[in-house]
């Protein structure tokens, strides 16, 4: 497995699980939890940094976590704020030497290795360093998606009520989509319905 040291993942994991019921990052994922599955995958995809924003059931998410090379930033205004303060929190906490960071969703455990892959290469391969690039499946963007850092302090700089959607939609022109035959990067988890669709199950031994 090669490394990316340049690429960093900021996992967005502070969610209060309302619709779910429960703290959906910490519910069984075949043999670990979901958050352990998304930082297993980013691992195995050879992210060089991934931070992991806590908010909700923080101390069940870090324990969960204790045995993984990730580092763990809590976001103190996770009950009140929305997904872009948890963002902003982990692209403080990135390393300097990173030069493009990856918003990977917490409660979206079915994302794959080659697509992470896929969207790290294109940023790396890109002669002109594609600020922005996005994986889409069927016309749809989904996760996770990556901005360089030179976009970082206009992720900075947004304030309460803005969303990533805003800011995406700023950019639009500035997209570099990757075609990926994966319908992973629409699904994340909110309601129990979506985590029994989705949760990977053993065959009886």
């Amino acid at each position: 497995m090669t490394v990316e040291a340049h690429t960093g993942a900021v996992v967005l994991a502070a969610g209060q699980s309302r619709r779910m019921g429960s703290p959906k990052m910490v519910l069984p994922w075949g043999d670990h939890t979901v958050i352990e599955q998304v930082a297993g995958t980013l691992i195995a995809a050879g992210v060089g940094q991934i931070v992991v924003v806590t908010g909700g059931a923080r101390d069940r998410v870090e324990a969960a976590l204790s045995g993984y090379p990730v580092e763990l930033v809590h976001n103190p205004d996770y009950a009140r704020a929305e997904m872009l303060s948890s963002l902003q929190a982990g692209i403080r906490h990135l390393n300097p030497g990173v030069e493009a960071c990856l918003i990977v969703l917490g409660d979206q455990p079915g994302i794959e290795v080659n697509v992470i892959r896929a969207v790290m290469d294109r940023f790396r391969e890109s002669k002109e360093r594609a600020r922005l690039v996005v994986p889409s499946y069927k016309m749809r963007r989904g996760h996770p998606w990556l901005a360089a850092r030179s976009l970082w302090n206009e992720l900075l700089a947004m304030q309460p009520g803005q969303t990533l959607r805003d800011f995406l939609h700023a950019h639009s022109g500035e997209i570099t989509y990757v075609e990926v035959d994966s319908p992973s990067i629409l699904k994340d988890m909110d309601t129990p319905e979506d985590y029994q669709a989705q949760r990977p199950i053993h065959p009886e031994r």
